[in-house]
């Protein structure tokens, strides 16, 4: 039930999601592969970026709340590295989150940083508190390694072919 509007809580969490669009998008510009734009996903209102492999997974088994399975079968029908940003509940700053799509032996058991980054088994994903980057001295590097080595499992872990997904100058765009 809506009960009140906060103006300035709303635009510092609509620069928040500014500066995490622009952080995504430089993740991004390594990969050569398929991959999503950053975007809203309306489920949850995560903002989300996900990558993948080139190859087909096994039908998801559903259960998203609100979603009918036909979506996730759609959704996941290819293997994914997926990562975003979900504000979470009333009163809370939310977390930077990443998965793999289906999840690859060792995948959860994979070292990934910055320190504060850990596996939840309660979302079976990688968290990285909101707050960490928030009182990072180098918020943008700090969610950059979150990103990349989580990518990494996926990546290690899946087999996925690394050369043919990535620039080799580590997604330097010139010209």
């Amino acid at each position: 039930m809506h009960s009140r509007y906060d103006p300035d809580a709303v635009h510092r969490f609509w620069l928040a999601l500014v500066d995490i669009t622009r952080v995504f998008k430089e993740f991004g510009t390594s990969f050569v592969g398929k991959a999503s734009p950053v975007h809203l996903f309306w489920g949850a209102i995560d903002l989300a970026y996900t990558r993948f492999s080139g190859r087909t997974a096994p039908p998801h088994p559903g259960g998203a709340p609100n979603c009918g399975p036909h979506v996730m079968w759609e959704a996941y029908s290819h293997e994914v590295s997926s990562c975003g940003y979900w504000p979470g509940r009333p009163g809370e700053e939310g977390v930077f989150y990443a998965y793999a799509y289906p999840e690859p032996p060792g995948y959860r058991d994979t070292h990934v940083v910055p320190d504060g980054a850990r596996w939840g088994d309660e979302l079976g994903e990688f968290i990285l508190p909101y707050e960490i980057v928030r009182r990072s001295a180098d918020p943008d590097g700090l969610l950059l390694a979150f990103l990349q080595s989580t990518y990494e499992a996926t990546a290690t872990t899946a087999g996925w072919d690394r050369d043919a997904l990535e620039r080799p100058d580590g997604g330097h765009v010139h010209g």
